[in-house]
């Protein structure tokens, strides 16, 4: 059984980072891309960041863009969210999430139906 487990989230002020986990577990995803998404209450979820299979391209949300970082350790089957700066509009429950297109491996994708895994997602508040 594929599972994606994030962790990481929590309460912090304005202007603090956070750093999320996500690891697989029931096979490897070291070849393809991974994603970040969140979702505030009464919203749809949105994309957040997104990165290619070997780590080397990454896409940003516009509006985390020189905020976020994600990176990957395919060794740990690991991706990671890095949030500094944060502001009260980044609270949402954030979600990793895996697919198996091969365009997407080689581009990184940034539509949830383009997703096939998700995991349960982590809260992050972010309080002013």
């Amino acid at each position: 059984q594929v599972q994606l487990a994030e962790s990481g989230g929590g309460l912090v002020q304005a202007g603090g980072s956070l750093r999320l986990s996500c690891t697989a577990s029931g096979r490897t995803f070291n070849n393809a891309a991974m994603g970040w998404f969140r979702q505030a209450p009464g919203k749809e979820r949105e994309f957040v960041a997104t990165i290619t299979w070997s780590g080397g391209d990454t896409r940003y949300k516009d509006a985390v863009k020189g905020r976020f970082t994600i990176s990957r350790d395919n060794a740990k089957n690991t991706v990671y969210l890095q949030m500094n700066s944060l502001k009260p509009e980044d609270t949402a429950d954030y979600y990793c999430a895996a697919t198996s297109i091969d365009y997407c491996a080689d581009n990184g994708c940034w539509y949830t139906y383009e997703y096939e895994y998700w995991g349960q997602g982590t809260q992050v508040t972010v309080s002013s």
